[in-house]
C-alpha cells in the first residue's frame, strides 16, 4: 500500500505501539530465556523442545495473569516444575530470580530514528501511543523514554483487541478509516485494528516475541508495510 502525499496534506490520527516499536524490548526476555534454558541442562529435550513447553505455559498465563516481567517470572518457575516433576526449591527461584535481574536493570533504548521520526510527525498529525502490560512495569518505561510530549494521550491497556480500538476511537472521536495503528505485533497491533475498521502500520521487528506473531494478509490494502521507523516520515 502506498500512502504518500495525500496523507502529508490531511492530519491522521496514527497510534503508535510502545515495545519493540518505539524502543527494544522482547530482546531482554529472549537473553533471560536463553541463560534459563542453558541453566535447566535437561537431559533428553533439546532447546528447541525445551522453549515448545515454556511457549505453551507462557501462551497460558498471557490469558490468566496478562503480561509483563512478573507474569514471565512465573512462567519460568512454572516450566522448570513442569519439567523436573516437583515444586522449585528456594534455591531455584532464587537463581530464576538472579537470572531475570536484566529485565530490572534494563533501561529504556529508542530504535533508530525513532525521535526524530516522531518530532516531524507531531507536527502534521494528532500523535497517540498504545501500549499493553503491567501498568506500573510500562508507566515506568513511559516515564522513561522522553517521548509523551510527542503525543496528545498515552493508554496503557491490558490487552489489544477489537474492542480495544473501538473504545480507542471513542474516547478520542475520530473515525476509525483516518487511523493507522503502528506497530511490530501482527496479533495485537494490526490485526485487531483492521478489524475494528483503522489502518495499520506493520514494521516487522525480528526480536518480537513469539505469540505475538500471526499471518497477515498480503492483498490487505489497509496494511502498510514498513522496513523501519523513519520510513514513515515518506508516507505521513
Amino acid at each position: 500500500m502506498t500512502v504518500g502525499a495525500a496523507a502529508r496534506r490531511q492530519a491522521q490520527v496514527l497510534i503508535f505501539d510502545a515495545d519493540d516499536t518505539l524502543w527494544e524490548n522482547n530482546v531482554v526476555f529472549e537473553r533471560v530465556i536463553d541463560d534459563f534454558l542453558g541453566w535447566l541442562d535437561h537431559p533428553t529435550l533439546d532447546r528447541a523442545a525445551l522453549r515448545a513447553v515454556l511457549d505453551d505455559i507462557e501462551r497460558a498465563n498471557a490469558v490468566a495473569h496478562g503480561y509483563g516481567s512478573k507474569v514471565f517470572l512465573r512462567s519460568l518457575a512454572e516450566c522448570l516444575e513442569r519439567l523436573r516433576e516437583r515444586p522449585a526449591t528456594d534455591s531455584e527461584r532464587q537463581e530464576i530470580d538472579r537470572l531475570a535481574v536484566a529485565l530490572v536493570e534494563h533501561q529504556v533504548e529508542l530504535m533508530p530514528g525513532v525521535a526524530d521520526a516522531l518530532d516531524e510527525l507531531a507536527g502534521r498529525h494528532e500523535l497517540l501511543l498504545l501500549t499493553k502490560g503491567d501498568r506500573e512495569e510500562q508507566q515506568r518505561k513511559l516515564d522513561a523514554c522522553g517521548l509523551l510530549h510527542h503525543f496528545g494521550a498515552a493508554h496503557i491497556v491490558a490487552e489489544k483487541n477489537v474492542d480495544t480500538y473501538r473504545w480507542l476511537t471513542r474516547e478520542h472521536g475520530f473515525a476509525p478509516d483516518g487511523a493507522w495503528m503502528i506497530g511490530n505485533s501482527p496479533k495485537s497491533d494490526i490485526l485487531p485494528a483492521r478489524a475494528a475498521g483503522l489502518n495499520a502500520v506493520f514494521i516487522p521487528n525480528a526480536n518480537t516475541w513469539v505469540l505475538e506473531d500471526d499471518e497477515l494478509d498480503p492483498t490487505d490494502g489497509g496494511v502498510l508495510r514498513l522496513a523501519a521507523f523513519r520510513d514513515l516520515l515518506r508516507h505521513f
